[in-house]
């Protein structure tokens, strides 16, 4: 396999296409090719050819990973398992997440951070978002580290679930206490809402209905 030709790709900045009879036979990051010593002419050993497959591979995966992160963001793991539906190779994942995690673009916590602002503001709970993240992947340590942030900066924490109650209860006021009761509990509780303050919340709104 001799290479015809190794031109800039100008569609992706910083990758050269490598050229076998005239056609593109690999797209690879400009310093693969450096780092190979590929030229015109050259035949390539088994050896480069191996390389080149996985360089290519891991490229990609990259550009298919760039794509998702800029619809929104992704914890690691949520993207791994996107990229390998996708058809690209474990290996190639590994790598294509090790390279946007050295250049900041994937940040578990970032992430853990964006999606409990996101999820909370729309009424998720603690335990729900725990859920959730755990779910997408995000390591237990790293939800609670962002948990915690998130709930220092609440001047009132039962605020939301006081006004999701409240809510709730509006809903339910034809229905007998006791199916009230339960009925917010389970509300609540899908929420990620629990606990004794919560409950204590719970009775205190049954009351004012």
């Amino acid at each position: 396999m001799i290479i015809h030709g190794l031109v800039p790709d100008t569609r992706r900045p910083g990758s050269t296409r490598v050229l076998v009879g005239g056609r593109p036979a690999w797209t690879v990051p400009a310093d693969v090719v450096i780092g190979l010593g590929l030229h015109e002419g050259q035949l390539l050993s088994g050896e480069a050819v191996a390389h080149l497959d996985a360089a290519a591979e891991e490229e990609g995966a990259v550009r298919s990973a760039l794509r998702s992160l800029e619809r929104r963001a992704h914890g690691a793991m949520e993207l791994a398992r996107k990229l390998e539906r996708k058809g690209h190779g474990k290996a190639a994942v590994g790598s294509a997440l090790a390279r946007l995690s050295h250049l900041g673009l994937l940040d578990d916590l970032g992430f853990a951070r964006a999606y409990i602002v996101a999820r909370g503001a729309r009424g998720r709970g603690p335990e729900r978002l725990r859920r959730d993240l755990s779910a997408l992947g995000v390591a237990p340590e790293v939800t609670q580290q962002a948990l915690a942030e998130s709930q220092a900066e609440v001047e009132d924490p039962l605020a939301q679930p006081l006004a999701l109650a409240r809510k709730r209860v509006a809903q339910l006021k034809n229905l007998p206490t006791d199916t009230r009761r339960r009925r917010l509990a389970a509300f609540l509780a899908r929420r990620g809402f629990h606990g004794s303050e919560v409950r204590g919340v719970m009775e205190s709104v049954l009351r004012e209905g």
